[in-house]
Formats: structure tokens, C-alpha cells, sequence
């Protein structure tokens, strides 16, 4: 059941349309392969630090089986998918409305001069962290040893990225058929970015309030 819920989880952040949209401007952009390295070492890192801090202020010691979640982390979780049903509502009610022109972000204007360590920085800025804190919460709630955590940690934090080092690994190896791969998928997050929120909102909010709530009772 651990391994069902971090895969669902794990998708669901990999397939963000907003964090995936920022990787592929910098793949795009000058020395882009290069930049999107150090882009996916920073997400991972920011990743493996959060891990990192939760083993340690857990002591990684989980509840004998047998035992529930705390109240703590079920209301966590609850309030976790409460937020991703009002991002999913909210997007909802402006789905097709027509959208005021913005000044891009001043980081798009000179992506091209960017340096490898601020793609580095951007990495974990456009993390969505409401989704890995729902990771975390799913796995120091489950009743696993050390070693069992560790793997289940691993196996998210690979999973979160996987969509990334895919498209990365994929540009090394074939760089004159980059360009053409991140404008399609640039064309399609463009216009299914609030589809793809709002079901990856919807389906996680309601399982994680869901879920909780049958805990609670049970």
C-alpha cells in the first residue's frame, strides 16, 4: 500500500506542468543540457535535505505495528487535501477566462546568461512542496523500519524527479532533437496546464482527506 500511495504521489509531482514548464525554458536556452543538470541536483538536494531533517526530527523510529497515525499527521494530511481541492476549485473557476498579460519573470528574460548555479537555486523554488510534504506525511505515518524508510525515501525522491532526468538524459543523447521535443511539450503544458492541476489536485486532495478520515474512524 506505501509503495501505491508514494507512486501516485511521486507522479503527480513529476507530472506538474508549472515546475516542468521552468526546466524546459533552461533546457531550451543556451548550454541548456547544463543548466538543467544542475536545475535537477538542486531539486534532488532540496529533496534529500527535507528527508534528511524528517529522519532526524523523527529519530526515524515508527510506531509499533499495530498502532495508528498520530492526530498530528492525520490533520496534517487533512489539511493538505484541503488545499489541493481549493487549488483545484480555484482553477476551475478560471479555467478558460481570459488571462491578463504578465511580465515574464526577470529569470526568463536572461535565461540564456544564466548561470548553472542559479538554475541550481530555481530547482527547489519550483518544487511543489505541498505534494512532497504529502509524500513525507505518507511515509514516516507508515509502519516501516530504518532501512524500510530509507528505501521508500529513495524511491520517492527518484520517482518526484523521474520525468526530469528522463527529458535531461534524453537531450544528452540526442541534442539535435531537443529543441523539437521541448516545443511540443511546451505546446501541450500550454494548453492543458489547468487540466492537469486540477485532476492532480482533485484526485490527491480528496485521497488524502479520504483516507485520513477512514483512519480516524477505524
Amino acid at each position: 500500500m506505501l509503495i501505491v500511495q508514494l507512486t501516485l504521489i511521486g507522479l503527480a509531482i513529476t507530472l506538474e506542468p508549472i515546475p516542468f514548464t521552468a526546466f524546459a525554458l533552461i533546457l531550451a536556452s543556451e548550454r541548456g543540457a547544463h543548466k538543467a543538470a544542475f536545475f535537477i541536483a538542486g531539486w534532488i538536494l532540496s529533496l534529500a535535505a527535507v528527508i534528511a531533517i524528517t529522519l532526524a526530527a523523527t529519530g526515524n523510529n515508527p510506531p509499533k505495528t499495530g498502532t495508528g497515525p498520530s492526530l498530528a499527521s492525520l490533520a496534517v494530511r487533512i489539511a493538505i487535501g484541503v488545499v489541493l481541492l481549493f487549488i483545484a476549485y480555484h482553477r476551475r473557476r478560471i479555467m478558460g477566462r481570459p488571462k491578463k498579460e504578465k511580465d515574464p519573470p526577470k529569470w526568463q528574460t536572461s535565461i540564456n546568461t544564466m548561470s548553472p548555479w542559479f538554475a541550481f537555486v530555481l530547482g527547489p523554488l519550483v518544487q511543489p512542496w505541498g505534494l512532497i510534504a504529502a509524500g513525507v506525511a505518507v511515509i514516516t505515518d507508515a509502519k516501516v523500519g530504518s532501512w524500510q524508510s530509507a528505501v521508500a525515501f529513495a524511491y520517492f525522491l527518484i520517482l518526484s524527479v523521474g520525468t526530469y532526468l528522463a527529458v535531461e538524459f534524453y537531450a544528452l543523447a540526442r541534442p539535435e532533437r531537443t529543441q523539437e521535443l521541448i516545443t511540443s511539450l511546451r505546446a501541450w503544458i500550454t494548453v492543458h496546464t489547468d487540466q492537469v492541476i486540477i485532476i492532480i489536485s482533485l484526485v490527491l486532495g480528496l485521497w488524502l482527506i479520504g483516507d485520513s478520515i477512514f483512519l480516524l474512524a477505524s
